[in-house]
């Protein structure tokens, strides 16, 4: 890692008009960088500087970027969310170097900040005012000041070979960042599930059966299953007012109500045992006190005979 880290700064030693950095002087895993706005863009003119903090594993593990002027794209002091970053371990790679991070930053300050980790969407009057003002930053750790950073900005200028080969690893690095975040950022919340409504079969009526009005066993079983459905509401619909209709209509009505009871709570077949008298155990107790009583009196009358017909043999 220090071996590739003192290449690196050796290569980057000297600015360029687009971009420049190196590491700290009693810090090689710390760099700080400064680069310039993308022409034709809200931050055309801006000169930007930040830090890159380098982990010991690197090239191996992504670097973690951190811009310390005021641009309105990335938050100042706070670890940006980019693919090349620390935030992206799984989509970085050993051959992207420090160059190739400066352009990446450069490509994606245009781009729309969708949501990441460290990104502002500022309006275009503000960021061209804060392009503006990044020209007065200095950096009190390194030394640098932004008007003279980097080389002035010429038409006649030619990209070295390096640069094109990074600004093409650039391209691929923000496709892969933006479609990450659009598809993060995008995803439609999944529907309502759809309520489903379960039909409720009536149960046939016995021709057998006379419904009245004042039938006391179907008032019976009315305050049963009432008490049994209590906790259930029926909708309103269910209920139909009663208060115009012929004796008839309220016959067929009651009707429906005991079968819609019915289906809801099948009778057993022990049911007209449930309902039968309060007093049915009382009679069937004092019968059973009778057969015991007669029974204990023939029993008595049989030992007196018994006994009345030895003492006459007796006799004899």
């Amino acid at each position: 890692a220090v071996k590739r880290l003192m290449k690196e700064a050796q290569e980057l030693k000297d600015p360029t008009e687009q971009y420049h950095a190196q590491p700290l002087e009693d810090n090689l895993f710390e760099w700080h960088f400064t680069v310039r706005g993308p022409p034709d863009s809200d931050f055309d003119g801006g000169v930007y500087h930040g830090r890159i903090v380098l982990p010991p594993e690197y090239p191996m593990k992504p670097p973690s970027i951190i811009l310390l002027t005021p641009n309105g794209r990335f938050e100042v002091g706070k670890k940006i969310c980019l693919s090349i970053s620390g935030h992206h371990p799984e989509t970085w790679q050993p051959s992207w170097s420090i160059r190739t991070a400066l352009l990446a930053i450069i490509g994606f300050m245009p781009t729309k900040g969708e949501g990441a980790i460290g990104s502002l969407d500022y309006t275009p009057d503000e960021r061209k005012a804060l392009a503006k003002k990044s020209q007065d930053y200095n950096c009190e750790n390194c030394g640098s000041h932004m008007r003279t950073a980097l080389l002035p900005c010429t038409e006649s200028s030619i990209p070295s070979m390096a640069d094109v080969e990074a600004k093409e690893l650039a391209k691929q690095i923000s496709f892969k960042a933006e479609s990450g975040s659009a598809a993060s950022t995008t995803a439609e919340p999944s529907p309502a599930p759809t309520p489903i409504k379960i039909a409720k079969q009536e149960a046939p009526v016995s021709d057998d059966v006379t419904f009245t009005e004042n039938n006391p066993e179907i008032e019976a079983m009315r305050e049963t299953d009432a008490d049994d459905t209590s906790g259930i509401q029926e909708p309103p619909q269910s209920r139909p007012n009663t208060t115009s209709l012929s004796p008839r209509q309220r016959r067929t009505q009651q009707q429906r109500r005991v079968q819609q009871q019915q289906a809801r709570r099948p009778v057993s077949p022990s049911y007209t045992q449930v309902r039968q008298p309060a007093n049915a155990n009382q009679i069937g107790s004092t019968v059973l006190i009778v057969i015991l009583t007669l029974a204990l009196a023939a029993l008595i009358f049989r030992r007196i005979y018994m006994s009345n017909e030895y003492r006459f043999d007796y006799e004899l």
